[in-house]
């Protein structure tokens, strides 16, 4: 064994444990970015009339809840340029701080609005600006996290820190679920229903200010600090020219961003109702297993990252960004037709999703130039989800209505097949291919030695 092969695994071990702090920076506001937007979603049935008020049979409630949880959806692209253009200039660490300290402080105030027997329509109408505020933020959350994560972590440990800090969103929606049993299980269902339910955002407000006070002591990127010093020296191209100089760079976060957000919407979220309408499952029992589906998905994530380190990036991505191409549609019949049961099909499609996943957050984050990495980024795939992610349990309750179900595992294969697509035009970024087979390259050399 030569000197510097003893050398390196002490080398790398110290480079890991000196990155902890932006690594737990990053991941801590990735689990409140998801628990904030969940949290949401599994209170809407018992805040609903509280603030929306009680409609003809009850629906006017919900629907209104829920209109509010999709404007969120809509106000992601606009807090994806605003505070992506603030990463960009001010700072990765200024912009995860003040995108944290805003979804604190928005998630406080749906947890102050008085109730509608208080202020009457007012109610709904705070609801929908505080989710707008949080909306904005989120936007430019995620995207700060991906260029953070990508210019700090070790290149020899980039996909292992990727699915750490994405890891983040899953473990903010088992989080949200965990509070949830335990609100029901103290103060109960009517509880919830007469003001219990503002506990589960006070929660997501204390959250928020712990990831403040976390981020408060990450270090800049230093990537960006040199970045910074370039910039001062030339003009900053506006907008629209980024997105034109980077077309191949745009295409590859659209089409990696497409295939993650419909699997992730769909095998995660639509599920249970997808099966319960072939009377495979309940929807009460299918929805239960889930959180055992997220456990899954976070591990299969971690070995994902960990893999694409040890291995290579292309050959651990070509295999599980095509993998989904034949498995999606040959599992759905299975559930369909009764052979396969549903928790297998739920765990499998659930670890087709993660592979993806997994190195999303450095893998998108080397297609952009430091400069322009946190908006360029961040436009493009808030746009997609807002699209195709926040749409999708929209567009499959309307096929499920017309019953045409069997549309649905064609439209979720071509989507999924965006990663697969992604890896080809991903090369044609100089930047990325060059990034990409220099981390490869100690790789091939071990295995060459071997």
């Amino acid at each position: 064994m030569t000197e510097s092969s003893a050398v390196a695994p002490l080398r790398d071990q110290v480079e890991v444990g000196g990155r902890r702090r932006e690594l737990a920076a990053a991941t801590v506001g990735s689990v409140v970015e998801s628990f904030d937007w969940s949290i949401y979603a599994v209170l809407a049935p018992y805040f609903a009339a509280d603030l929306f008020g009680h409609g003809k049979h009850g629906v006017s409630g919900g629907l209104g809840a829920y209109v509010t949880f999709a404007v969120g959806f809509v106000a992601r692209p606009v807090g994806s340029y605003l505070i992506g253009r603030l990463s960009d200039t001010r700072g990765r660490r200024f912009a995860l701080s003040f995108g944290m300290a805003v979804i604190a402080a928005a998630s406080l105030g749906i947890a102050a609005i008085p109730g509608r027997e208080a202020i009457g329509v007012w109610a709904a109408v705070l609801a929908v600006l505080a989710r707008v505020v949080q909306g904005l933020a989120f936007g430019g959350e995620a995207p700060s996290v991906a260029a953070y994560v990508t210019e700090t972590a070790p290149p020899r440990h980039r996909f292992a820190f990727s699915s750490v800090s994405y890891g983040g969103i899953v473990l903010g929606s088992l989080l949200s679920f965990g509070v949830l049993t335990v609100l029901i299980r103290t103060i109960g269902k009517s509880g919830l229903e007469n003001g219990g339910w503002r506990w589960g955002f006070v929660i997501a407000a204390l959250l928020g200010l712990a990831a403040v006070w976390v981020r408060r002591w990450a270090p800049e990127s230093a990537e960006f600090r040199r970045a910074r010093e370039r910039a001062r020296r030339t003009a900053r191209p506006p907008f629209l020219r980024t997105l034109r100089d980077h077309r191949w760079a745009v295409l590859t976060v659209f089409l990696n961003t497409l295939g993650g957000t419909v699997g992730y919407y769909f095998a995660l979220a639509y599920l249970p109702q997808y099966a319960a309408a072939y009377h495979v499952i309940s929807k009460e029992e299918a929805a239960s297993f889930m959180t055992v589906v997220l456990g899954v998905v976070l591990v299969t994530m971690l070995l994902t990252g960990a893999a694409a380190d040890r291995f290579g990036l292309l050959p651990v991505a070509r295999l599980g960004f095509g993998l989904p191409i034949p498995l999606v549609g040959v599992l759905l019949a299975g559930l369909r037709q009764g052979w396969l049961p549903f928790q297998v099909v739920a765990v499998l499609l659930g670890m087709l999703v993660a592979t993806v996943l997994g190195t999303l957050n450095v893998f998108t984050g080397l297609l952009f130039p430091t400069e322009v990495r946190a908006v360029g980024l961040g436009v493009v795939n808030a746009s997609t989800i807002a699209a195709f992610g926040g749409t999708f349990p929209l567009l499959a309750e309307w096929l499920s209505d017309r019953h045409w179900l069997g549309v649905i595992p064609v439209y979720v294969t071509v989507c999924t097949a965006g990663p697969a697509l992604a890896l080809l035009t991903a090369m044609k970024v100089p930047s990325f291919a060059a990034a990409v087979r220099e981390a490869d390259a100690p790789v091939r050399r071990t295995a060459g030695t071997a």
